[in-house]
């Protein structure tokens, strides 16, 4: 269903209101560019986990970069990992993960 910004405001006026004047706005903290499908991040962490250790831009790249060159990731994800990367920073990718952060949340169910 599609809307334009005018029919919005007839079937939801207060919403709309709320959203002109944002009433309340809430951070998004991480981004994931793709349809993340449920993976086992234990046995097969993708590029993301990895991401999620890097303290530094510099980490990241790094990683990004060993990631396409072994053939992990593709080019295009890899320029749109960068692209994130350089827009958004590299906790745009989740909060740091780190060390023990498995045995928090698979062990003690509490990352």
């Amino acid at each position: 269903m599609e809307l334009d910004w005018e029919e919005f405001k007839k079937k939801f006026p207060n919403l709309a209101r709320e959203m002109e004047n944002r009433v309340q706005t809430v951070n998004i903290g991480g981004v994931r560019t793709y349809d993340a499908e449920e993976l086992d991040e234990l046995k097969m962490p993708d590029a993301i986990s990895y991401l999620r250790r890097c303290e530094t831009e510099e980490q990241a790249i790094e990683v990004i970069d060993y990631l396409e060159r072994k053939g992990e990731i593709t080019k295009d994800y890899a320029d749109t990992l960068r692209n994130q990367l350089k827009e958004k920073g590299v906790r745009s990718f989740g909060s740091l993960k780190k060390p023990d952060y498995y045995m928090r949340k698979y062990y003690y169910g509490n990352p």
